[in-house]
């Protein structure tokens, strides 16, 4: 399952998320977004957890979670809309 991780500190990066997600289960990957332009966090990121149901305690137990003084939102990713979206860059 795919989790979506949001207000996340600026300092996070992949690592950090793998650690913390781990303490619930396998974690496949972990990553930061970063900005393309100026190489700095988004704010958010996306953890892939293979098991559905330790996926789903992420949810429950990490959701609201204070990561590097900021409390965290976790859910279940949305997919992309078909297309795309139409930015420019």
């Amino acid at each position: 399952m795919n989790l979506y991780v949001g207000n996340l500190n600026y300092g996070a990066r992949d690592n950090d998320l793998k650690a913390l997600f781990e303490e619930i289960g396998e974690v496949s990957s972990a990553k930061v977004i970063m900005d393309r332009v100026s190489g700095r966090s988004k704010g958010f990121g996306f953890v892939e957890m293979p098991n559905e149901d330790e996926a789903r305690k992420a949810i429950e137990n990490l959701n609201g979670y204070s990561l590097q003084n900021r409390e965290i939102t976790v859910s279940e990713a949305k997919p992309r809309p078909e297309g795309g979206d139409n930015r420019r860059y």
